[in-house]
C-alpha cells in the first residue's frame, strides 16, 4: 500500500463521504506474487477472502462526526487522512468498488473507535493476519 492516496481513492472523496462517525478506510490488494503459495496455487476466490480479512488500511475520509465526542475521546483524534492504521479483521462494512479494467479495489466503514492503531510506513508491509 502507498502511504499516499491514489488518484483512484481521492476521486471516492468526493463522490463517497462517510457520515456521523464512521471512517472509510482503503484494504490493500494483496500483491500478485501471493497468487501462488509454494507449489500450490491460490484460487482467486480465496485471495478475495484474504483481501477483506486484511488487518491494515489507510484512511480515506471520515465523517463529520469522527472523534467529535471529546468525553470518548479527550485527546483528539487517533488518526487522519491519509494514516495507516490497523483495524479487526472484517470489522465494519466490507465492500469492493469495480474499476473500468476489472481491478477490486476493498474498503471498510468503520466506527471511529475501532480503529486499533497507526502503523508506520514501513510497518505496514510486514503486517499479516496469522492462518
Amino acid at each position: 500500500m502507498t502511504p499516499v492516496l491514489e488518484a483512484v481513492d481521492q476521486d471516492l472523496q468526493g463522490t463517497f463521504q462517510p457520515v456521523g462517525y464512521l471512517i472509510l478506510i482503503r484494504i490493500p490488494n494483496l500483491p500478485a506474487q501471493m497468487k501462488n503459495w509454494g507449489n500450490l496455487y491460490r484460487p482467486d476466490e480465496n485471495r478475495a477472502l484474504e483481501e477483506i480479512a486484511q488487518l491494515v488500511g489507510q484512511v480515506v475520509a471520515m465523517g463529520p462526526d469522527a472523534y467529535a465526542d471529546r468525553t470518548k475521546f479527550p485527546s483528539g483524534p487517533w488518526c487522519k487522512v491519509g494514516d495507516c492504521v490497523m483495524l479487526r479483521a472484517y470489522t465494519g462494512t466490507r465492500f469492493a468498488r469495480v474499476m473500468d479494467d476489472g481491478t477490486r479495489l476493498h474498503y471498510a466503514l468503520i466506527n471511529d473507535d475501532t480503529v486499533q492503531a497507526v502503523v508506520s510506513d514501513e510497518m505496514v508491509a510486514n503486517i499479516e493476519r496469522p492462518s
